[in-house]
């Protein structure tokens, strides 16, 4: 959904190292137009479009048209992401070829999600269910009737708690940072960029901060919580390596306050992976999934948090939609805008100001 990600091809690199593919896009491009005129008669609008040559801002080849002329299915990763991709990025196309367009819902395995990563749990769950869940999660279902067990609830908490004190130890061996596995883990590991919006959950942070050094609140009465970032950012992008900097800075400060007593820390491990995330994971409570709705197209990190029993706080976004379908209203946290409240607010004019102003607790946070 992002332009970034819709590539194109500039028409004169292309003619200098690949000629001959560029005929035959050419030759391509001539007889889907052919069909366009056949269709919809000499809509020039349309016919610009819809052309797999774009003319501006230079003559490039738009990969994405290519690809969903060429094509036998063209998919989405989520209900919403198809959605989006038939209503707005290939809405003519959808027009012209509606049995072409589908959805295929990202997944993950939870043979390595689960059963590797977290064997503790693994482990309670086939007890309760038989091995066949690991290829078939819809056996997950089975565990609704334990949610009012006594006793697996108390192996379930004693399974988190192993895991936090398991992450503790990799983060002390790993980058000599130390957390407390009593506090609540709340998570934040993707990708960086602006639409995932690390920077809002850093204004977070720093109006719990700025509520305990203000005097608003007592440090004493503030949920003990350990904000985990994972993160890398694209070499080139330099707003998300300012983000970067931003986060660690915030917990330069948080972190060594004596008047926090302790009760908020923020942790960013240095080159997140896998191998981290598979510590992280598993003993994560809170799974932030606070994307900009419509443009997350699906998300794999919020399957993964919510298997391993994280609480998920996020927007009507991706596949966030129909992990909340799944789950229940009650078991997800909803926060923010939906996609139509967005397109609105950008047709009204968004003007950061006006927020800034009419929140007194984000402009504390923000003069902080």
């Amino acid at each position: 959904l992002l332009p970034e990600a819709l590539e194109v091809w500039s028409v004169d690199l292309l003619g200098r190292l690949l000629p001959r593919h560029l005929e035959i896009i050419y030759r391509i491009n001539d007889d889907f137009l052919d069909d366009v005129r056949e269709r919809f008669g000499d809509d020039m609008m349309r016919l610009r479009n819809m052309s797999i040559i774009g003319e501006h801002p230079y003559r490039s080849v738009r990969m994405a048209y290519l690809a969903t002329v060429a094509g036998a299915k063209v998919n989405g990763v989520a209900e919403l992401h198809s959605q989006l991709l038939r209503d707005k990025v290939l809405h003519e196309f959808a027009e012209m070829y509606p049995d072409k367009f589908t959805n295929v819902t990202n997944g993950v395995t939870p043979r390595r999600f689960i059963r590797l990563a977290n064997p503790s749990l693994a482990s309670l769950i086939t007890e309760a269910l038989g091995a066949g869940w690991t290829v078939d999660l819809e056996r997950l279902r089975g565990l609704e009737a334990l949610a009012e067990d006594a006793e697996f609830r108390e192996r379930f908490a004693a399974v988190k708690a192993a895991n936090k004190r398991h992450l503790s130890d990799v983060l002390e061996r790993r980058d000599g940072v130390t957390i407390d596995d009593t506090h609540l883990l709340d998570v934040m590991v993707k990708r960086l960029h602006e639409y995932k919006r690390q920077t809002l959950k850093v204004l977070h942070i720093v109006t719990e901060y700025e509520r305990i050094v203000s005097g608003k609140v007592a440090a004493a009465d503030i949920q003990p919580r350990t904000f985990i970032f994972g993160a890398k950012a694209a070499p080139g992008y330099a707003m998300a390596k300012r983000i970067i900097h931003l986060i660690n800075s915030v917990a330069s400060v948080v972190n060594n306050d004596p008047r926090v007593e302790g009760r908020l820390k923020v942790v960013f491990p240095p080159n997140y992976n896998v191998t981290l995330a598979e510590s992280i994971i598993p003993a994560a409570d809170l799974s932030e999934q606070i994307s900009l709705a419509g443009k997350e197209a699906s998300g794999t990190g919020n399957m993964k948090l919510a298997l391993n029993g994280a609480l998920t706080i996020g927007t009507d976004d991706g596949a966030n939609v129909e992990i909340r379908q799944l789950v229940g209203d009650d078991n997800f946290f909803l926060f923010g805008m939906t996609e139509p409240e967005v397109e609105a607010l950008w047709a009204k004019g968004y003007k950061p100001a006006d927020f800034y102003q009419a929140d007194p607790q984000l402009r504390a946070a923000m003069d902080l």
